[in-house]
């Protein structure tokens, strides 16, 4: 494999450099080695010492503390918010059956060591806190383990050599073209969430997007950028999505999917705003495209026949999702199977082929475990019974504004849920049965208090510190939240004033309706 790269970080100095025309001598390339593993000694030390790659003082919180802060503040509003509940028809809320629940406030259920009381509230206690760590872990245990086998199914993609060799077709056919692969990929992944609900599948994907990247040279912000934001803007959008419209359409009293039109408008735009700020911000980043003389050496065919293979997993994965109501449970045994036929395949021997996947796994440890914190959150919101008190002390907000008001209202309703709920159709099950009644008396149509849960719910998701999905990608590609927030939240800002608009728009169109 040969190749040579010229643009201004890599000048040719002399008639014997790399660069220049003349051969790349072993001395060079034991020279360009040492002065890349020197680069990236460097950064990881300012890494470690709390500095950006620039050298300046960084203040990104590492996710763990992060987390652990946001399960503390849940804990402490159990103490400061009244306790309450709504009754209840299977998952969905009953209007109008808000009811106060006395709280105890004593030292025993402080500490955790009072008996729970039926009818009766308690704060989260110390004891309370720490047990809903590894009960969050254990509740989110199907996801958290499928993302280890996703680590660990990569492992042994990585060992058979196929990826690299795939990646450098890729990059040779495009001549290293961000500009060309980013929109394609990304209209790609969003078309996938917005059509088939795909979201936490996406998890095998980021993988080769971070490969793809460090092959570029390109900072790996971009890639999991990539997936992000093509992925939440589907989700927002959810032109077919049969994860969330179901759910959401079924409360409302709309026919499955109806509405599409205006939905589809919004993939559009906000797919088109999306990809333009994302080749704005890596070009403003100084990246240039690299002129590629490469000639990619041709993959042999166990390489050819594991890259095939992947290719069919994902077809089967997204197929069977859809037609066989696959979840993380089944998704993981699958992963592990793909693991095993890719090593046979490839040609990789059964003790090399574990160790793979252990030391793919080891990179998922600390997804699994924001996974899991982001689940104890939820649990402590619920054991102060306080989720129900703040749906009720939302909705009332509501009641006597214009439509168009109403439906930016429930949007903004939904984005500040996302936080406490990060589940779509948990979130949709809570609020929309209060929400829908309040939108319809305010003249807005079930379509559109559809589409305000939709726009309030996707977009919050892009920034929210509790979206568990979210900080494990963002763990894979060690990329630290703060820098992330910084990137994206100029683009969620505008998106939502895209999306006041859209509301404005189909109020507008109902009342001439």
């Amino acid at each position: 494999m040969r190749w040579s790269r010229s643009d201004r970080g890599c000048p040719a100095i002399g008639g014997n450099g790399p660069g220049y025309g003349g051969r790349e001598t072993r001395r060079d390339r034991a020279m360009s080695e040492s002065r890349e593993q020197t680069s990236e000694a460097q950064a990881a030390q300012g890494q470690a010492a709390g500095r950006d790659a620039k050298g300046r003082k960084s203040f990104d919180v590492h996710p763990l503390l992060m987390l652990l802060s946001v399960l503390l503040a849940a804990a402490l509003l159990t103490y400061l918010l009244d306790s309450g509940t709504f009754q209840r028809e299977g998952p969905q809320i009953v209007p109008g059956s808000y009811q106060p629940v006395p709280k105890a406030m004593d030292w025993a259920h402080v500490l955790g060591t009072a008996p729970a009381v039926e009818g009766t509230a308690s704060p989260a206690g110390i004891t309370t806190v720490l047990n809903a760590i590894p009960k969050g872990l254990a509740r989110s245990a199907p996801l958290i383990f499928m993302v280890m086998f996703v680590g660990g199914m990569f492992g042994v993609f990585k060992r058979t050599g196929a990826l690299d060799a795939g990646l450098d077709h890729l990059v040779h056919h495009t001549r290293g073209n961000v500009y060309l692969l980013a929109p394609v990929l990304m209209l790609v992944l969003a078309a996938g969430s917005s059509f088939m609900g795909l979201i936490s599948e996406y998890l095998v994907v980021l993988p080769v997007l971070l490969s793809m990247a460090d092959r570029l040279r390109l900072d790996r912000l971009y890639a999991v950028a990539m997936l992000l934001i093509a992925a939440k803007i589907g989700y927002v959008a959810s032109v077919s999505n049969p994860v969330a419209l179901p759910i959401a359409q079924g409360i409302v009293g709309e026919p499955i999917f109806s509405g599409f039109a205006m939905r589809l408008a919004v993939l559009v735009v906000f797919i088109s705003v999306g990809i333009g700020y994302l080749l704005y911000r890596i070009r403003r980043s100084g990246f240039t495209r690299a002129q590629f003389d490469y000639t990619a050496q041709p993959m042999s065919w166990r390489k050819r026949a594991v890259l095939l293979v992947i290719g069919v997993s994902v077809g089967l994965m997204i197929y069977a999702g859809q037609a066989w109501d696959w979840h993380h449970t089944e998704l993981g045994a699958f992963y592990i199977a793909v693991a095993v036929l890719i090593a046979a395949v490839g040609g990789v021997a059964a003790g090399e082929a574990a160790d793979a996947f252990i030391d793919g796994m080891k990179g998922m440890v600390l997804p699994g475990v924001l996974i899991g914190l982001a689940g104890a959150i939820q649990m402590v919101l619920q054991h102060g019974m306080i989720l129900d008190t703040v749906v009720n002390g939302m909705t009332r907000a509501i009641d006597g504004h214009s439509p168009w008001m109403s439906a930016v209202m429930i949007m903004h309703i939904e984005a500040a849920l996302d936080v406490l709920i990060s589940s779509t159709s948990a979130k949709a099950a809570i609020s929309l049965p209060i929400l829908w009644p309040i939108g319809q008396l305010s003249g807005l149509t079930g379509n559109t208090v559809v589409l305000a849960f939709l726009l309030g719910n996707g977009l919050m998701s892009m920034v929210s510190p509790t979206s568990g999905l979210m900080l494990a990608m963002l763990a894979m590609a060690k990329t630290p939240y703060g820098r992330w927030l910084r990137f994206v939240l100029p683009l969620t800002l505008f998106l939502a004033v895209l999306a006041i608009g859209f509301l404005f728009v189909a109020t507008a169109l109902q009342a001439a309706s």
